[in-house]
This record gives structure tokens, C-alpha cells and sequence, in this order.
């Protein structure tokens, strides 16, 4: 009599739930035939491209990448507590995205594909864009000081480059805001980290330029400054200049009216479980505060292969390694943390805010893409290196040449 086996089956319709049946060995064979073919033909992407000389390379990712990949979270999901949404890409073209999870675990309300979740520190570079942007017309220069923009700063020499790139020296407002912001039912704004620094002049880490302190004041600072230039509203000037243009509907900045109205907007959860309750710092944006979806970032994404919304040889200065960080191994650029890799410059941020974590990393190289945004704390899933691990051991290169 055949032997029964227990195996688990990963649906085709994206499930969030791995089901185990028993079947015999002739119906294994069969079935694992069967599914093979189904998971190539909905996973396995192929893409060719020709030569002068009429010589074609065909790249593709095999299913058992895409069942990887899968498996792989599926495995954080039920073994980790993993909470979010994937999104996974090569040379433009996706070839993984699913949810894992709630979006309210009270309510136990599945996240979809279109849920929206706070970005928290990836904000960064959409910070360092605006900046740029603004570069490229003439309307300031990195090498501006913050005098330029407002006279009464207290804390001299100390330019937008060095904001850009953590070298600043300057406080954490999120420390020294706890001790001169009195109401703090009170959301704080961008307005007011300004004015408590010209008020009350906290004390400095240490002279401008000295060494790199990753400092979330110095991206508020940015986005005051986007204001002072464009005399655009920071969240009016990212929705004209760049989410609408990218056709980036699902994304927007932090606001209550906003968040009131926002359609599959997700809940920050402690690892604990314990909902993250919003408090006065969620008020100031620029070194977070961008809500969006890993379909927006996909966007985002492809848009930085081209010059929609800056140069290449602008966007070159993001991801130029202007502070190298011992701790962590890797350098920092423009709102980008920069890592070189046996295959190629990889440029990525996460982010960690009430709730919400996630990690969004490009290889250059090749056009790799990972989105995984999570709104329930977890670090499980922060290994960039075994995504591309997985990707790079099956993907597949056969060369030929033309003729019969």
C-alpha cells in the first residue's frame, strides 16, 4: 500500500493560509506536475532582450524562486508574527507581492494589497528628492546654510549637504521636544521644532561635519526649508511634484484630515500586540509622516531609472557615499543608506515609527526591488541579503546566438 505524505500547499489565489492534505504517491506525482505548471505559468516571468549582433540573452526567475520567496514569509508569518505587505521586482517587472496579517487586529481585517502603511525613516528620501528638485532649478544649493532660510538660527555653519548627510551635529528633536514642549495632547509641527531650537538652543552633539550622527532634526530642518523655498506646504509640494506625477494616488502626508479619510489605512501595533497609540511628535514630517502602499513605492521605484522628476547625474549625489557608518557597515548619501555588495551597489532605508516598520532596498545593478512594509514591529524580516540570496542562487541565463 502507498505510503501517505503530509505537504504543504501554497493557493493560488494568495491565502494567507498554508493547508496540509494526505495523499498517496501516484496522486504526489501528479499533483506536484500539475502545480508545477500552474505556479510557472502565474509566477515565472520571462524576459528577453535582443542585440546588435542578433544574439539574445533570456532571463527569467523559476517558480521555485517565486515558492521561495513565498515560503519564506509564509514561515515569518506563522513562526515570527510577521504583519505586511511584500512586494518583490527585477528589471521592472514584479514577480512577487502578497499580505500576510490584519490591518486592525482587533477587528481582525485582512490587509490587502492596497493597504496603506506609514513609512516612517524611507520618508527620508522623498525629502532628499524635494531637495533636489528644488537644486536643479537654481532655488538653493547644498552648500547654503540654514542663515539663508532663517536668520535666527542659532546653530552656525551648517549646510544643507550636511543635513542631507547626518553631519550636522545638531540635538534629536525627538529628545529635546520632551522637555519644552509643554502640551503634549498637542501634535507638534515642523514650525515648532524651529522655533524651540532659535528659543531654547539645546545643546549640539558636536561641530558641523565632525563625523556622521544619524539626526532626525536635520530632515524636519529639510522639509522647513522645502516650505521657505517653494512657499508650498511640504505636503502640498511632494502631491503636486511628485505623487501625482507618478500617478501615486494611495500616498500622501500625515495630516488628520488625511488620515480621517484615507480608504485601507492600517493600525500600528507593538510587537507586544498592544495597539501604538499616535502622540505630539507624529505632527513633524520630513524624517517621516508619508503614508503609502508597496504598489505606490513600485512607482517610486521605477520613476528613480529615469528623469520625470530630477537628472540621473543629480540623482547620482543620493547615492554617493558621503558618510561611511562603522556601526552598520555601510555608508549614507541623500536620504539613501548606501551598501556595496559582491553584486553591485545596493542603496535602501528602513523605518520604524508607532507601529510601523519596513525596509525598501534597490540593487542597481539589475533592477532589484524590495518593498516590505509591516504595521506590526517586528525584525524578522529585515535581511536584504537573504532576499537577493534567494533571487540570485535561481535565477537563470541562457545565451544564443541567431541562425537555424
Amino acid at each position: 500500500m502507498p505510503s501517505l505524505d503530509t505537504i504543504p500547499i501554497i493557493p493560488y489565489n494568495n491565502s494567507q493560509h498554508i493547508y496540509l492534505i494526505k495523499i498517496d504517491d501516484m496522486t504526489f506525482i501528479s499533483f506536484y506536475c500539475w502545480f508545477y505548471l500552474l505556479f510557472v505559468c502565474y509566477a515565472g516571468d520571462t524576459i528577453s532582450a535582443a542585440n546588435s549582433s542578433g544574439a539574445y540573452e533570456e532571463e527569467y526567475i523559476s517558480g521555485d524562486v517565486v515558492y521561495q520567496i513565498d515560503s519564506l514569509f509564509k514561515g515569518l508569518s506563522i513562526e515570527k508574527g510577521f504583519n505586511g505587505n511584500v512586494l518583490i521586482a527585477q528589471k521592472g517587472r514584479i514577480i512577487y507581492k502578497n499580505s500576510f496579517g490584519y490591518a486592525d487586529l482587533g477587528e481582525k481585517t485582512p490587509l490587502n494589497i492596497e493597504s496603506t502603511f506609514q513609512l516612517a525613516s524611507i520618508t527620508k528620501q522623498f525629502t532628499a528628492m524635494a531637495i533636489m528638485m528644488l537644486y536643479e532649478e537654481g532655488r538653493l544649493n547644498f552648500t547654503d546654510t540654514l542663515q539663508r532660510f532663517f536668520p535666527e538660527f542659532p546653530y552656525k555653519n551648517i549646510t544643507i549637504h550636511q543635513l542631507l548627510t547626518h553631519r550636522s551635529g545638531l540635538p534629536e528633536y525627538m529628545y529635546f521636544s520632551g522637555r519644552y514642549w509643554r502640551n503634549k495632547k498637542h501634535l507638534m509641527s515642523n514650525i515648532d521644532v524651529l522655533d524651540m531650537m532659535i528659543t531654547y538652543k539645546p545643546g549640539i552633539n558636536f561641530l558641523p561635519d565632525r563625523k556622521y550622527k544619524y539626526c532626525n532634526t536635520g530632515y524636519a530642518l529639510l522639509a522647513s526649508i522645502v516650505e521657505q523655498v517653494s512657499g508650498l506646504q511640504y505636503h502640498v509640494f511632494l502631491e503636486r511634484r511628485i505623487f501625482k506625477p507618478l500617478n501615486m494616488q494611495k500616498t500622501f502626508v500625515y495630516n488628520t484630515k488625511k488620515m480621517e479619510g484615507a480608504e485601507n489605512i492600517t493600525l500600528g501595533y507593538k510587537n507586544s500586540r498592544r495597539q501604538a497609540e499616535e502622540d505630539y511628535l507624529c505632527g513633524v514630517v520630513g524624517d517621516k509622516g508619508i503614508y503609502s502602499t508597496v504598489e505606490d513605492i513600485f512607482k517610486w521605484d521605477q520613476a528613480l531609472y529615469t528623469e520625470k522628476l530630477i537628472k540621473q547625474s543629480t540623482l547620482q549625489e543620493a547615492f554617493t557615499p558621503f558618510s561611511y557608518n562603522w556601526r552598520d557597515d555601510n555608508s549614507y548619501g541623500y536620504g539613501w543608506r548606501i551598501m556595496e555588495s559582491d553584486s553591485g551597489k545596493i542603496v535602501y532605508h528602513a523605518g520604524l515609527w508607532r507601529g510601523y516598520n519596513g525596509v525598501f532596498a534597490r540593487r542597481l545593478q539589475d533592477k532589484t526591488t524590495i518593498i516590505v512594509l509591516c504595521n506590526k514591529v517586528n525584525s524578522s524580516f529585515e535581511s536584504i541579503d537573504q532576499y537577493m540570496g534567494i533571487l540570485d542562487s535561481a535565477q537563470h541565463k541562457i545565451s544564443s546566438t541567431g541562425g537555424d
